[in-house]
C-alpha cells in the first residue's frame, strides 16, 4: 500500500490539507486494488492550531513524514522564514531514497528551502510567485500554470490547483479510469491540464451588457461539428480578429483554438461512454477534421486514447 504523508503546520487553513485527505485518505471500495494510506504529520507531534480557533492533534512527527512514499507540504506558516533544519533534513532524506515530494500553494517555499527546486521549474500561487523568485533565484518559477510534474518533485498553484495535482497523481499511479471515478465522486472536472493558466485577469466583460464574446462561445458550443475559425467567431462577435483574440484571452486565459479543442474533446466523452459509434464518426460529430487529429488531441487532454477511454467507461 502506497503511503502518503501530509504536513500540518501552526496557523494553517484546513482547505489544502482537506484536499489531500479527501483524495488520498477516504476508502475507495469501488476499486479492486489497494488505495493509499494517509497520515497527517506535524514537525512536533501534538496540537496544531488552525485558522478559526480549532485545534488538530496528531501523534505523528517528522520521522513518519520522512518515511512515506509520497510527502505533501500544503503550505508554510511564513514565506519570509525558511523551513526549519529538521524539516529540510526530513525532505532531503525522503527525496534521496526516492520518495515523491509534492507541494500545494506556498508549500513550494519549503521544497525550495530544502534545495529540491534549484535549477528546476516550479509553481506556486500567483500572488507568491515574485516572493519565491526573490528568495530562491535558482528556481525557475512559472506562475502561469496549475501544476508542474517533474517526476520526483511536483508543485501546484494555490488552493484548488492542489486538487488538480492530486487527481493528476492518481492518473499517473492508477490510470485515467481511477482518476475520473474519484473526480466524479468529488463532483469536479476530471482533468485540467497542468499548463492551464491559474489566473484569469478579467473573467467577465468590462461592460456586463456586452455579451458578444459569450454569445459567440455559446454559438460555437452548439455548432462544434461545423468548421469554426477565429475569423468566424470574431465575425459573430462583431469584432476584428485581433480584438476578439485579446478579449478571449482576458476572459478565459487561453486561445479560441485551444478552447475549441478542449470543448470538442469534452463533447466526445458522452458519445464514447454511451454509444458504440465508430471513432471516425465520433471525431466528425464533434468537429475534428480527421480521426488522427481527434486521437492526438484526445490523448493530449485525457492521457489515454478514445478507444481505451471507451473500454473503461462505456455503459452497456
Amino acid at each position: 500500500m502506497h503511503t502518503v504523508a501530509v504536513l500540518a503546520y501552526q496557523g494553517m487553513s484546513v482547505f489544502e490539507t482537506g484536499i489531500v485527505t479527501e483524495v488520498f485518505g477516504l476508502p475507495r471500495p469501488e476499486f479492486d486494488f489497494p488505495w493509499y494510506e494517509l497520515t497527517i504529520c506535524a514537525e512536533t507531534p501534538g496540537p496544531v492550531r488552525l485558522v478559526g480557533g480549532a485545534t488538530l492533534h496528531t501523534e505523528h512527527g517528522l520521522d513518519t513524514f520522512a518515511a512515506a512514499d509520497t510527502l505533501i507540504v500544503p503550505g508554510v506558516p511564513d514565506m519570509r522564514v525558511g523551513p526549519s533544519p529538521e524539516l529540510v533534513a526530513a525532505i532531503r532524506a525522503a527525496h534521496a531514497r526516492g520518495a515523491r515530494i509534492m507541494s500545494i500553494c506556498s508549500g513550494a517555499f519549503a521544497l525550495a528551502g530544502a534545495g529540491l527546486l534549484d535549477g528546476r521549474r516550479a509553481t506556486t500561487h500567483w500572488r507568491y510567485a515574485e516572493i519565491l523568485r526573490r528568495r530562491h533565484p535558482a528556481v525557475a518559477v512559472d506562475a502561469d500554470v496549475l501544476y508542474i510534474d517533474l517526476g520526483d518533485v511536483l508543485t501546484s498553484a494555490g488552493s484548488a490547483a492542489g486538487l488538480d495535482l492530486c487527481l493528476h497523481v492518481i492518473r499517473r499511479d492508477h490510470g485515467p479510469k481511477a482518476a475520473n471515478l474519484v473526480a466524479r465522486r468529488l463532483v469536479v472536472q476530471p482533468h485540467r491540464d497542468g499548463g492551464q493558466a491559474q489566473f484569469i485577469e478579467a473573467p467577465m466583460p468590462d461592460d456586463p451588457a456586452d455579451d458578444r464574446l459569450s454569445r459567440s462561445m455559446e454559438w460555437a458550443l452548439g455548432n462544434l461539428a461545423t468548421p469554426i475559425s477565429v475569423e468566424i467567431l470574431a465575425r459573430r462577435a462583431h469584432m476584428s480578429e485581433r480584438t476578439y483574440l485579446r478579449h478571449f484571452s482576458r476572459a478565459t486565459g487561453t486561445t479560441p483554438i485551444r478552447w475549441l479543442i478542449s470543448q470538442r474533446v469534452h463533447a466526445s466523452l458522452a458519445l464514447l461512454e454511451t454509444t458504440g459509434t465508430p471513432i471516425e464518426e465520433v471525431a466528425a460529430a464533434v468537429g475534428f477534421e480527421s480521426p488522427v487529429t481527434f486521437r492526438h488531441h484526445f490523448a493530449q487532454s485525457m492521457r489515454t486514447s478514445p478507444s481505451a477511454y471507451r473500454r473503461a467507461f462505456h455503459m452497456s
